[in-house]
């Protein structure tokens, strides 16, 4: 049974590129990047050409990206970074829909003493920009937004918002672990002050990541110890996956204005069927602002963990949300935020494309999708009963 994968926004394969980029450093190039001899100093300048290539994705300069083991530390270390540098400042604001790592680290920092406020968002996923406005405080220290969602796809304003918060002198960081690779980045336009990305998201092993931050910014360590990363992120360099991801980030950029149109075709073509051939199914979130590769589709008075079993059967991989909270029963808090009804929520899919996807497998999936719908429909006690329960809900 052939593979189909389309849950590339949960993680993706290693190009071929990339992993022949990688070998040497597994093999003959061991050596310790901070060492005094030749072999293993030789390292330093490959992983300084490296951050070139993760920079000019951006657009940035070079000394402003630091590399990290994944977007998870990066989300963490910019807001720490801002909390440690304004000690006065104990507000942060976010959004009800951001990634675990951001929420999570929210709340962490508010049994510690300091205020959040979580804008929220519409029916479409987009924020609520008059809520936003009125929750900058002369208290805030940082503001943490996603660039696009991980469950929907859909894109938050960050050029009006940077520019508002700049008037403000407020620090502006972005999740932007979506959206690197998949849309353009122009960090010497986007007015933002940070900026998070994760390999495994762009065809780079996991284990790696950076963060971004803007020449000038105030920026404190997370991780201390040694000198790495010029002082700011300690730990011996993963040479290797630092290797990857500057390549990953070069393939990206060479292929971003090919790809996004493709990407787009192919996506548009599945939804378009789905809900054409499937009743009860509808699109979660805003079809316009959202990345080419990303849909979630709802299939109503059916559970999405029975949708994706039987996908499973048929070698299609997808997934119910994130992959950061797929091991718990509770709904998708991105989901529940845009006031989805309880029945659409139960049964939502995120399908998520990458470049080597193809048309014959979305045609596949668009044979299978309605005979799966139909068979968990078919009405038995069990689905009665969820029937039932959802529409009281709703």
């Amino acid at each position: 049974m052939k593979l189909i994968y389309l849950d590339n926004n949960a993680t993706t394969c290693i190009t071929p590129e990339v992993l022949e980029e990688m070998l040497p450093y597994l093999k003959e190039l061991y050596g310790n990047p901070s060492s005094m001899h030749t072999f293993g100093g030789q390292l330093r300048k490959r992983i300084e050409d490296a951050r070139a290539r993760v920079a000019k994705l951006l657009n940035a300069e070079p000394e402003e990206i630091i590399f990290t083991s994944c977007g998870t530390e990066s989300d963490n270390t910019a807001i720490m970074s801002a909390v440690e540098s304004l000690p006065q400042k104990k507000h942060i604001v976010t959004s009800v829909v951001e990634h675990p790592a951001v929420v999570n680290f929210c709340k962490y920092l508010e049994r510690k003493g300091y205020r959040t406020t979580f804008i929220p968002v519409d029916k479409q996923g987009r924020l609520r920009l008059d809520e936003f406005s009125k929750a900058i405080d002369d208290d805030t220290a940082i503001v943490s937004l996603m660039y696009a969602n991980n469950e929907t796809g859909v894109i938050f304003p960050l050029m009006e918002i940077g520019e508002l918060l700049r008037e403000r002198g407020v620090l502006f960081h972005t999740d932007a672990v979506q959206a690197v690779g998949k849309i353009p980045i122009d960090l010497k336009k986007l007015p933002v002050d940070m900026l998070s990305l994760s390999g495994h998201k762009l065809h780079a092993p996991k284990g790696v990541g950076a963060l971004y931050v803007r020449k000038g910014t105030r920026f404190h360590s997370y991780i201390i110890g040694g000198h790495q990363e010029n002082g700011r992120r300690a730990g011996t360099e993963n040479a290797a996956s630092i290797a990857g991801l500057g390549k990953a980030c070069e393939i990206a950029g060479e292929n971003l204005y090919k790809e996004r149109p493709y990407l787009k075709g192919l996506r548009d073509k599945l939804e378009t069927a789905l809900l054409k051939l499937c009743p009860d199914a509808r699109i979660n979130g805003d079809t316009e602002n959202r990345l080419p590769n990303t849909t979630n589709i709802s299939f109503e008075y059916v559970e999405g963990e029975s949708i994706l079993l039987k996908l499973n059967e048929f070698g299609v991989c997808a997934s119910s949300g994130s992959a950061c909270t797929s091991g718990s029963h509770e709904p998708s808090h991105v989901l529940m935020a845009m006031d989805v009804p309880p029945a659409a929520i139960h049964g939502s899919i995120r399908f998520s494309l990458s470049r080597y996807n193809t048309e014959a497998e979305v045609k596949k999936v668009i044979e299978i999708m309605p005979g799966i719908i139909k068979e968990l429909r078919k009405l038995s006690p069990t689905s009665l009963e969820f029937l039932a329960s959802s529409r009281k809900d709703t």
